[in-house]
């Protein structure tokens, strides 16, 4: 009987979510609390999703087609590969950590996965136990996510106990700590709304970086090596293995991702400054305290992870998104800035970031 050529899944999707669902139950569920005091944060958050898009929408300029999606509480996904049904998953929800878990994992599937592969087999599970381990201790420190290959199209998720855990060990006002969180996630989701052809422009990087393509010659690998060992790399822990080990081809795919993840991050901080006291009023002080935490992690898992993930580089690289997308708005404004979502030949090179007059020359 010939062999079967139907492609094998990369990683056992739904023991990754079961084994993240076991660490994300080890840390808990944040700090303690009543029920009426989760209940209401949870309902405060939707509140403040559907409120952060309507001044996102006037921000930016962007039109999304349709009225602001509805939104709802809770709801796991088992491990099944079929999502719920659209009438039964709306736009955004407020989770716990192992509901965030799961949905990490139904989206990643989605991205990664073709959808004719075949069962998994040992390599996919052991792969699985292992992106369960990095999504159940990442579940601690989410506070929000919209996520573009979520159920129905796509949707926010509002991590409620880390919400809670962040305000209070940072000493913020709630209501206004909340809407900040809603602010910069919603911008996402109106982001990806009005320019539907980003979820294509990931999906087609990621294939391009997950591809079973080899790996180049031995001489490629060690030429890759030297020049990593020489400080040539450019980037460290994960994205620095990729930039050593993966075919020019791979790693460019991870470049253009970086630059898209740049993009849309700093333009999501611009977007919460941009809306200012009026919306915010100790918008200031949260920037400040959040920043010092992100800088200066007290958790050593944390620290761990960082390191190993290569965020201060990601971190970095938002930074950078954001002082160019401030310099570009005040030098042209954010209808002309809105040139940026064309397509992928209008996206910022990497030597624009730090030199944003490139950009506008080039593009505009």
């Amino acid at each position: 009987m010939g062999r079967s050529t139907e492609p094998r899944a990369q990683v056992d999707w739904a023991l990754a979510a079961a084994s993240g669902r076991r660490i994300a139950r080890v840390l808990g569920d944040g700090p303690a609390t009543t029920g009426y005091t989760r209940d209401r944060a949870s309902a405060q958050l939707l509140d403040f999703a559907a409120a952060a898009e309507e001044h996102v929408r006037a921000v930016t300029g962007l039109v999304v087609p349709g009225a602001i999606p509805p939104a709802r509480t809770g709801g796991r996904w088992d491990g099944a590969r079929t999502p719920a049904p659209r009438s039964a998953v709306s736009a955004t929800r407020t989770v716990d950590r192992r509901e965030w878990v799961s949905a990490a994992a139904r989206s990643m599937e989605a991205l990664i996965e073709p959808e004719d592969a075949r069962h998994p087999g040992l390599g996919a599970r052991l792969a699985g136990v292992q992106a369960g381990a990095m999504l159940g201790m990442v579940s601690g420190s989410v506070l929000g996510q919209y996520d573009p290959f979520g159920v129905s199209g796509g949707e926010l998720l509002l991590v409620v106990p880390n919400v809670l855990t962040v305000e209070r060990a940072l000493g913020l006002n709630a209501d206004d700590f909340r809407m900040w969180v809603c602010l910069h996630e919603v911008t996402h989701r109106v982001q990806f709304g009005a320019n539907p052809w980003l979820r294509d422009y990931m999906r087609d990087n990621v294939s391009a970086l997950t591809g079973v393509a080899g790996a180049g010659s031995v001489g490629d690998l060690i030429a890759r090596t030297q020049k990593a060992l020489s400080g040539g790399a450019r980037h460290t822990g994960v994205i620095g293995v990729l930039e050593i080990a993966a075919p020019a081809e791979q790693f460019a795919a991870v470049e253009r991702l970086l630059m898209l993840g740049t993009l849309l991050e700093g333009h999501a901080d611009h977007v919460m400054d941009a809306a200012g006291p009026s919306v915010i009023p100790t918008v200031a002080t949260i920037r400040a305290a959040f920043d010092r935490r992100r800088e200066a992690p007290s958790n050593p898992l944390q620290r761990l992870l960082r390191v190993l993930l290569g965020m201060d580089a990601k971190i970095a690289q938002y930074v950078r998104g954001k002082k160019f997308v401030d310099a570009v708005v005040a030098d042209v404004g954010m209808q002309r800035f809105n040139r940026v979502w064309t397509g992928p030949e209008t996206l910022p090179l990497p030597d624009e970031l730090d030199d944003p007059r490139r950009w506008i020359d080039r593009v505009l």
